[in-house]
Parts: structure tokens; sequence; C-alpha cells
């Protein structure tokens, strides 16, 4: 019995986020402020008066009839509404979905036909389903791999689309429609035929239209144009000398519409234009509320705005509708008119729905050709010159995926279109991100900052590499030939020192790839260390144990890294006697004596050639319990490193000297060699011993092993 109440507890729990999105009314109904009323009213009817003439436009650029436009309008603009994220978002038909809904249904119905419009139905239905779906699994992130210039190029394409496509109705050309180039060369052969009256009709309503923008820009224009246009149409008879008129529209409710949810040929048929109209509607709606919520300060919850959009296509498909998203200018108009709250575009729905009651019998003289001439005026701000010049000559990549999707848009079937440019958006981003560059750096001239300078020359022991990308499976293999092909051209690098800050994901491909580059670097005799390793990274490096591996003590801290290697790992020897290059802050002052030749290569003395002490050995030798002679202890370092500290009684012959010159050494006791580190010292015993001192021998880990036991020291 408790298993049970334990499971429904759980179910409970998980239940209750999802339910969360479906009482955002319930919200919206306790906060509303009785003062916010007047402005939303205000708001409401300024944005009621451009959407009554966009949607019936937007529904014809759709082939469906106008009435389907405003059945959107009104239905989809309350539902959005109401459960959406926006407090200004403005819910409706939108031209660029209009065109997808063109595309999709007319490879499966006729327009004009009852079929038609159910399946436009349904389409929004399937469009609301796949947009809920994505926000109550939270898998909103999903529209971001929809890039702005796919937006870009679509859009534009689409404007030029529609202009194309309205000119035959403009002008009243006997044109049957068809592709792109059938209808330019339909247009050019077929322009001696346009009905004179139509024509000056339809472009007359163009220029009133830009004139009332010139003038004041607030104006409605396209509602006043519709009105004056079919103002001419009635008192001139327009209709009956061969003017086409849109026709009465039925009174009423939005009615309830019967959909064939059980045609799954049909849905099939529909489902790839239902997901380039639900990924295009959610991008433009999370763009625009997203430009709007920055000037208010608004926090947009991305998730329940989908939610609310998928919630709006769906009551707006089973209401004799078509499919919706925000627009950008009814959400402006209503911003710039005042509106508080969401309620704004609820007002504006009703306004439009107790317009479409009063004047529906005023629509039987809306002539088309002013239909058409007002979507040219309005698609024409969809083609954004400035943008696409920007994008032009940006980045090459997003230039190519906005080229795509344009003539995609003018040549494809549309929501084909759409999808080959989100589809060649993702592949570019992952060859983008499986090729981060790598790059070789070097500090700059005041030793802040790391940066490439291939016209400065590298130092001859350590390399240093920065990536800038993560390290995901895609990657790694191109980052891995760069490093090891950049350590087979330069073997004298035995170290390499990896800024990993531009890391922010690293899986267990990466950590292979680097437990591959360690391996290779230790073969050569040499190492690897690393700097700048950002949290979540150096947690997957520590749940894979690639901190042991490589040891702890290889992971520096950013200012004290150079200084480590320099001191502690670097070879001195190569430092002074064969390094020309002062490539750090803690060369500039080191002694050079690169015209010394005879330096033998630590790679060729034999491991068991030179015998070691330890400091705590040396230290006993130092202080005998019997008369054994006190070992002749030589310090090869340079006069400036033996005044900071060297061990008592040390004397300083520099391992320059005992290479270039003829050094008496005693036979009669041991000798012993110090250095920093053991580098310098075990250089000069094999020299020394090539000449006969087999009496030698070296501390082992040099003065960094006598600092280590806290041994004394002498200071001049």
């Amino acid at each position: 019995m408790f298993a049970v109440l334990g499971e429904s507890a759980q179910l409970r729990a998980t239940l209750a986020p999802i339910a969360n999105y479906f009482k955002r009314p319930t919200f919206i109904y306790r906060t509303y402020k009785k003062e916010n009323l007047r402005s939303d009213l205000i708001a409401g009817l300024t944005v009621a008066v451009i959407a009554l003439p966009a949607a019936i436009a937007f529904a014809l650029i759709a082939e469906l009839p106008p009435q389907v436009g405003l059945y959107a309008v009104i239905v989809g603009g309350i539902v959005g509404a109401l459960w959406g994220s926006s407090e200004h978002g403005q819910t409706g038909p939108a031209n660029a979905i209009s065109l997808i809904v063109a595309s999709t249904l007319t490879s499966v119905a006729v327009p004009g036909t009852d079929e038609y419009v159910a399946a436009a139905g349904l389409l929004a239905v399937m469009v609301g389903a796949f947009q809920i779906a994505l926000g109550v699994f939270r898998l909103g992130l999903l529209v971001n791999f929809v890039s702005h210039s796919v937006i870009v190029g679509f859009t534009a394409g689409a404007g030029l689309l529609i202009i194309i496509r309205q000119i035959p109705t403009l002008l009243a050309l006997p044109i049957d429609g068809g592709n792109i180039i059938d209808l330019l060369q339909g247009i050019v052969t077929k322009l001696p035929l346009l009905h004179p009256i139509t024509a000056v009709l339809g472009v007359g309503t163009m220029l009133f239209i830009f004139l009332l923008r010139r003038i004041n820009p607030r104006f409605p224009g396209p509602l006043i144009g519709m009105i004056v246009a079919s103002l001419f149409v009635y008192l001139f008879h327009l209709n009956q000398n061969g003017v086409a008129v849109i026709g009465e529209l039925p009174r009423g409710f939005p009615p309830l519409d019967r959909l064939p949810f059980f045609d799954l040929e049909l849905i099939a048929n529909l489902s790839t234009g239902a997901l380039a109209i639900g990924a295009i509607g959610l991008v433009q709606t999370i763009a625009i509320v997203r430009a709007i919520a920055t000037q208010t300060g608004q926090r947009l919850d991305s998730n329940q705005e989908f939610v609310g959009q998928g919630m709006a296509n769906m009551a707006a498909g089973l209401f004799s509708g078509y499919p919706v998203a925000v627009s950008f200018s009814r959400t402006a108009a209503g911003f710039k008119a005042g509106a508080r709250t969401s309620l704004t575009a609820v007002f504006a729905s009703l306004f439009v729905l107790i317009a479409m009651l009063m004047l529906a019998p005023l629509t039987a003289y809306l002539p088309k050709t002013a239909v058409a001439g007002i979507l040219i005026t309005v698609v024409i701000g969809l083609i954004d010159i400035p943008e696409i010049q920007r994008i032009w000559y940006g980045a090459k990549g997003d230039a190519i995926i906005m080229l795509v999707t344009l003539l995609g848009t003018l040549f494809l079937k549309i929501e084909f279109a759409v999808l080959s440019g989100i589809l060649l958006s993702l592949v570019l981003y992952i060859v983008r991100t499986s090729t981060p560059r790598v790059l070789p750096v070097l500090p700059d001239d005041r030793f802040h900052h790391f940066a490439y300078r291939p016209d400065k020359a590298p130092c001859p022991q350590l390399s240093i590499i920065e990536i800038q990308g993560d390290l995901y499976f895609g990657a790694v293999n191109h980052v891995e030939e760069f490093i090891l092909q950049y350590a087979e051209h330069h073997p004298e690098q035995r170290f390499l020192l990896l800024r990993m800050h531009h890391i922010n994901h690293c899986d267990f491909s990466g950590i292979h790839m680097l437990e591959t580059v360690v391996r290779t670097y230790r073969d050569r005799g040499g190492d690897v260390f690393m700097v700048k390793v950002v949290p979540q990274v150096w947690q997957v490096i520590v749940s894979t144990g690639f901190d042991r591996f490589l040891g702890r003590d290889h992971f520096l801290e950013e200012d004290e890294a150079i200084s480590h290697l320099f001191y502690r790992v670097l070879d001195p020897a190569i430092c002074i006697y064969e390094c020309p290059v002062r490539a750090f802050k803690e060369c500039q002052n080191l002694p050079k004596q690169i015209d010394l030749v005879g330096i033998p290569p630590l790679h060729d003395i034999p491991d068991d050639r030179v015998l070691e002490v330890t400091a705590e050995e040396l230290w006993q030798m130092m202080h005998p319990k019997n008369e054994r002679p006190l070992p002749y202890i030589i310090d090869v370092r340079e006069p400036r490193e033996f005044r900071q500290g060297h061990i008592p009684e040390a004397t300083l012959i520099p391992l320059g000297t005992i290479l270039s010159e003829e050094i008496k050494l005693p036979n009669d006791r041991d000798i012993i060699l110090v250095c920093r580190t053991g580098r310098r010292s075990r250089r000069a015993a094999y020299a020394l011993q090539s000449i006969g001192c087999m009496n030698v021998r070296i501390l082992q880990g040099g003065m960094q092993a006598w600092e280590a036991a806290q041994l004394l020291e002498a200071v001049e």
C-alpha cells in the first residue's frame, strides 16, 4: 500500500510542472490590475484595426477564404494571449507562415474546396501538438538551431514570392499559378492582357497606403486603403465592370470544424509542413516577444510561450482557422499604443469579432486587387536589405545558409526550403564545432596575455597550445591531429602547456584524446600540463580519473604556470647555452651563452651512467662520523643563481666553464655536482666522466630537493 502511495506521489510530482503550463489563465486573472484596463482596451482597438485587413490578406496568401483568417486571429489571438508567457505578443495569421500553409495544402487538396479548408484546420492542430510537446518536455532549445540566417533568407524569399504571386491578382492577369518561373513568364507574356480598371485600383491602393505612411506612420493604411477601395467599387459599380471582389463574409462566431483526424495518409502528407510551420512560428514568436521584453524588463518563460502558441494553433484549427504565430507588426503596434498586459490581445480579437459581425456585408465590395496591393505593401518590409548585406559581408557560412534558404524558398516547396535551411545550419554548426581553432600561442610584448604570434620565435622546450572549442567526439580527431602534427614538426619542444579556458564541454572521447597526447609527450621524455580548466570540464576530468593519470600537480594556476615550468620543469642548460629566444618574462634577465658548443643532450646520457645521491645522503657526507674526506661540491649553475642560495662549502663552476675549460679536480674524494633540478649537473657529470673523472656523482633533484628537505643554505 505504501509503495502504491509513494508511486502516486511521485507521479503527481512529475505531472505538477506540466499541469502548471495549462493554468496560465488563472494566474492572469489573479494578478490583473483594474488600472490597466483602459490602456489595454485602447491598445486592443489599435491592434484590431491592423489585424482585420491583415487576417483577410494573409488568408488569401494561404489560398483560404477570408473568414478563415478572421477565425484564426479571433480564436488564436485569445488563446495565445491567455496561455502564452508574453504580456505583449499578438497571435494570429502571419504572412510567411501563410505561404508555407499554401505550399503544404496545395499538394493534398484543391484550393477553394471543403477538403482544403479542413486540411488547413488539421494542419493547425498538428502544428499545435508539436509546439505543445516542445514546451511541456522543455525542448524549447531546439528552436535555437533555426539560425538567424535561415529566418532572414526565408522571410526575404517569402516576401519576393508573395509579391510575384500577387501581381496577377493586382493586374487581373489570366495566369493559373505554377512555379515562380512559370509565374514570371506568364506575367511578361500576358502583361498586355491586364484589366485597366483593376490595375489602376490595385496600384492606386498601394500608392495611397505609401502616401499615408509618409504623412503619418500611425495611420492604419491597410484598413483605410481597404475601405476606400471598397467605396470606389460600391460607388462606381466596378464589380459590374470586371473588378473581382472578395464576396460577403458569413456572419457568426467561429464554428467548430469537423477535421479528418483519422486520415492517416493526409496526416503523413502534412507532417513535413507542420514541422516547418511549427519551427518557423516558434522562432518568429520568441524573437518578437524577446525584443519587446528587453524594453519592458519582463522575464519570459520560453516553454510557457511554446505551450501558449501550441494551444493557440490547436484552438484555431478546431474552430475553422489555420496556423498562427506572433506577428511583429501587431505586437509592435500594441506595445506603442500602451498595451500593459496580455489582455490587449484578447480585446483585439474581440474587436475583430465585433467588426466581423457588423461589417461582413461590406466585404461584398472589397476588391481582390486592393487586397493584393495591401499584401505587397506589407511584405515589402520582409525583405530586410540592410540585414541581408550584413550577413552577406559577414561570416561566409551564414551567407551560404541565407542564400540557400532564400533560393530554396523561391524554387522549392517552401516547407522543404525551411527544413533544408535548418539542416544546413546544423551541418555548418557541426563542421564549425568539429574543427575548433587550435593555436600555438605566446605571451604578448607586455607578458600580460597570450596570443597567436606566428612572427615570433617559440620557446624551444615548451609549446603552449590554446584549444578554442569543445572537446566532444566530433572535434577530438581534429584537435588530436593538430597537436600531434605540431609535436612532430617541433620535436625539440618536449613539454606542452594546454590552455583550456575555451573548452566548456568535454566528453569521454575528449578525455581519451588527452590521454593519447600525454602518452605521446611522455614517450618522448616530456610531459603535459594544463591551465585554466573550467569547473564543468574539471568535473569530467575528476570523474574519469584523468586527474590521477596526468597528476594533480600538472594542473597549474594561470599566474604561476610559466614561472613554475621555467624554474621547475624546463632544462636551464638549454635556456642558457642553446636558446637565443626570450619568449617569457622569466627569460628576460637570463644570461645567454649560446656560442658554447659540445653540450650533450640529456636523452643521449644513459640513466645508469651517472650516479646520484639524495639530499639527506649528501648532508651525512658533509657531516661524517669518522675521518672520511668531505665531498667536493661543485655548483654548476650561473653566478646569479648561486648567490641567491647554495649548499654551504660548495664551489661555483658553471656548466659552461666545465665544458669549455680544463678543470683540475681532486681525485682523493667524492665530487658532487649540484644544479637547480639535476639536468645541468647530469650533463656536467657525463662530460667529466668522458675525460676520466669517475668519482663524480650528482645531487638527485638538485637544489629543489635540498630545499624540500629543509637543509641549510648559504646566501651571498
